[in-house]
């Protein structure tokens, strides 16, 4: 809604969306100017984006998260039936509860879920049956509260979280009126405690990585007198006037004669440790409480973390996008640790059942985040990626190797050893992470051995450790006709972990094991085919897999084809440039994949995978921006100096590809990192290589952002031109010097300063056009 005027986000959200509507609507000459720490960002915010997806097509795959950063608890409406990971979808009709959610992604699933539902009349407490409609109208979303309007039951739902619990609000009409608390399958107890107003359990459900003794212990006290209590037990049996149920899938029912208007207050916390302990939260997070108290305290939680990049533009649906997808970014990976009784931090390990002291986080894939959310937190948040950091300590202890899909356990998904990139990048950005030598020696475990992989149902869980290492170290690469799939992918994802290792030893001092690690990092060479200039498996024998179709999805690849992964040599560009032949061939390989039509192969699948048809349908070519293995590819142009080509392309996959709708993204989100893009690229770059300290620049889509960092310096990136038109790169200054670099140095950020463009609607061929003007490649590292 650009109105061609300045607007500098610093005021409320009403009175944003009030003057933007009246702008719209009457054409306002209203221009606000007022600027405040304090605004209410999170009125830009909108976390339904996303969520019109289903198995076929992912718009981001999201579900509305009600929760606080990193919270070790999320809450969300469910229109979906339990146990199904598209829990929450736009297109629905239907509520069937509020649960407590875990859930990273819909194909990783959900685990320690219970729910919540308010019903009137007739008592309906089957799932199928419960279920009311609603609207989209009467619904209010927000990261810090949810409310809904369940129109069968005439009751507005209200929730607003903390860390480990939450606070709800029913408000009924004049009936008979009940609540219902679901343990959900696979294992859940309750016990209501009606002169304590107290309903208690524990739920076991889960979707794998946990320990037998796998437990989330619930509390719910109510600030009303239950006038009956029912359970129910397997096979949805009610037990009438029961205080205590236990089995599969059982569940409670309290019974209250409301008054129109009357307000039923419930504030339900949780803990994986103990019933003791989720008392605990619930007594240090909410306590005496009210409502309104517990929605400022969380509404006070995310203006902390959102207000530490203010914008300034005139285009609001593009704030509206990038606050959006801010809040993606700082949700997971999602505390897992809670506060003893004597405020110690303590945790419920996943990985061996026992209760230890340190942080634990969890609910990661680390092969979509490695690329940009972890180096956002390097950047932005670096006190928590330290804890985060620790908690990898922990949980290479507790279980012998580091994770690479969590949830909440190790889980059998994705493929690589991205946890090395993520360690590596925030020990070179010197983050206070705990016991750095010990994760060195993790690292080096994942890149040296595959011996006591841990098992998952007696199979060997393939995200931890290396598959085909052994391979991989002898020949340079994971062979294409040894049983090991994806190897081509694994030996690329490899060879950049090893750069990382190298990165990481070379600032401890380890000379000669850096050495190693640098030789075993240029392993990318092995699968590039010169006949093709694509990378291509190879056999043990040491001749290419044939026949060979760059388009084939899958096989050696990893949810994309070979023109999406030859690309995946974060580390040495410029020698993949010397392998296509300079950088004018590196320039066309490059065009090519946008230029061609968006064919594939999906013969590996048996069907065309969702990923396969978000590329087809958003007309870059085999351009597949909602996947991760390609996100970073457009900013590889200013490796070859035709920088002005990136910025081109950038601003389209931002206004293009991202808004903040049910429908905006073009593919999976995945935990923060197609966020994550986002949010770097707008501000003007991009983390190509975690663990070099270097950001390789695009198009900023603002004309102004003001970074805060935790250091308490201020960076501002300034494009006063900036425009729809002008998005290219005229010229650029750094702290009021020319700057002809195409990219910018960590501690240039760090210490504070502004990065000034002068935007244009022509590119400049001659802006970063020097051979001194490129980022960092470890074969040409300046």
């Amino acid at each position: 809604m650009g109105t061609g005027r300045h607007l500098k986000i610093g005021i409320s959200v009403i009175m944003a969306m009030f003057l933007f509507t009246a702008c719209n609507e009457a054409d306002s000459k209203t221009v606000v100017t007022e600027s405040s720490e304090e605004q209410d960002l999170l009125g830009f915010v909108n976390p339904l984006m996303g969520t019109d997806s289903d198995f076929s097509l992912s718009n981001g795959n999201t579900y509305p998260a009600i929760a606080t950063p990193w919270g070790m608890n999320f809450w969300t409406p469910m229109t979906s039936k339990m146990g199904d990971g598209w829990t929450y979808k736009y297109h629905d009709k239907k509520i069937r509860g509020i649960k407590q959610t875990h859930q990273p992604s819909p194909w990783i699933n959900d685990y320690a879920a219970f729910s919540l539902m308010a019903v009137t009349g007739d008592l309906k407490y089957q799932e199928d049956e419960r279920e009311s409609f609603f609207s989209h109208k009467a619904e209010t979303v927000r990261p810090d509260y949810y409310s809904v309007y369940l129109a069968d039951y005439d009751v507005v739902a209200e929730v607003s979280p903390t860390e480990r619990a939450a606070h709800f609000k029913f408000t009924f009409p004049e009936d008979q009126s009940y609540i219902l608390l679901d343990g959900f399958f696979k294992g859940s107890m309750v016990k209501i405690i009606p002169e304590e107003r107290k309903i208690i359990g524990y739920c076991r459900n889960n979707s794998g990585g946990v320990p037998e003794n796998f437990h989330n212990y619930f509390v719910a006290e109510f600030d009303t007198d239950f006038e009956l209590n029912h359970t129910w037990g397997d096979n949805w049996k009610l037990s009438e006037n029961s205080k205590e149920n236990e089995g599969d899938h059982v569940g409670a029912i309290v019974g209250f004669k409301t008054k129109r208007g009357q307000e039923i207050h419930v504030k339900v916390a949780s803990s994986f440790i103990s019933p003791e302990q989720a008392q605990l939260n619930l007594d240090r997070e909410i306590g005496e409480d009210t409502f309104e108290t517990t929605k400022e305290k969380a509404t006070a939680a995310w203006q902390k973390e959102l207000s530490k990049i203010q914008i300034e533009d005139d285009n609001i649906d593009h704030i509206r996008t990038f606050y959006s997808c801010l809040y993606r970014v700082l949700l997971f990976p999602r505390k897992m640790y809670e506060l003893d009784k004597s405020n110690e931090i303590v945790h419920y390990s996943p990985y061996n059942g026992k209760v230890l002291p340190g942080y634990m986080f969890t609910d990661n894939g680390f092969w979509d985040t490695f690329r940009a959310v972890f180096p956002f937190f390097n950047l932005m948040y670096p006190e928590q990626n330290g804890h985060i950091m620790e908690g990898l300590v922990n949980t290479y202890k507790e279980s012998g190797w580091l994770p690479e899909w969590a949830s909440p356990g190790h889980r059998d998904c994705m493929i690589g050893s991205n946890s090395s990139p993520i360690i590596a990048d925030a020990f070179l950005k010197g983050i206070d992470m705990g016991d750095s030598e010990v994760l060195l020696e993790a690292m080096v475990k994942n890149a040296t051995t595959s011996e006591n992989r841990p098992l998952s149902n007696g199979n060997v869980i393939r995200s931890v450790g290396r598959e085909g290492i052994d391979y991989y170290n002898e020949l340079g690469y994971v062979p294409y006709d040894v049983g090991i799939n994806e190897n081509a992918a694994r030996t690329l994802e490899y060879a950049y972990a090893d750069f990382t290792i190298g990165q990481m030893a070379t600032k401890l001092g380890k000379t000669e094991l850096a050495d190693t690690f640098y030789k075993r990092s240029m392993n990318y060479k092995n699968l590039f085919d010169p006949s093709t200039k694509w990378m291509r498996g190879k056999n043990e024998d040491g001749t290419f897999q044939s026949p060979f179709n760059p388009l084939k999805w899958g096989d050696a690849f990893t949810e994309g084809n070979s023109i999406h992964y030859t690309w995946s040599v974060f580390h040495d560009i410029n020698g993949l440039i010397g392998l296509m032949g300079g950088k004018k061939d590196f320039e066309n390989q490059l065009d090519a994949v946008f230029d061609m039509p968006p064919d594939f192969d999906d013969s590996y699948y048996g069907f065309t995978i969702h990923e396969i048809r978000e590329m087809q349908i958003m007309n870059m070519g085999n351009y597949a921006h909602g996947n991760q293995p390609i996100q970073h590819m457009i900013y590889l142009y200013n490796y070859a100096n035709a920088s002005y080509k990136a910025q081109e392309k950038i601003r389209t996959v931002l206004t293009k590809l991202y808004s903040a709708t049910p429908d905006g993204y073009c593919g999976d989100e995945d935990n923060g990192q197609t966020s994550a893009w986002y949010v770097f690229s707008s501000l003007g770059f991009y983390p190509v290589t975690p663990g070099v300290d270097e950001y390789v620049i695009g198009s900023p889509l603002f004309k102004k952002a003001s970074i805060s960092l935790e250091n308490g310096n201020r960076f501002e990136i300034t494009a006063p031109d900036n425009s729809k038109n002008d998005f290219y790169i005229k010229s650029a200054s750094l702290n009021g010097v020319d700057y002809n670099k195409s990219y910018i140095k960590y501690e240039d950020i760090i210490k504070g300063g502004t990065l000034q463009f002068t935007m244009d609607n022509q590119p400049n061929k001659e802006w970063a056009s020097d051979e001194s003007s490129v980022p960092y490649s470890l074969s040409n590292p300046k």
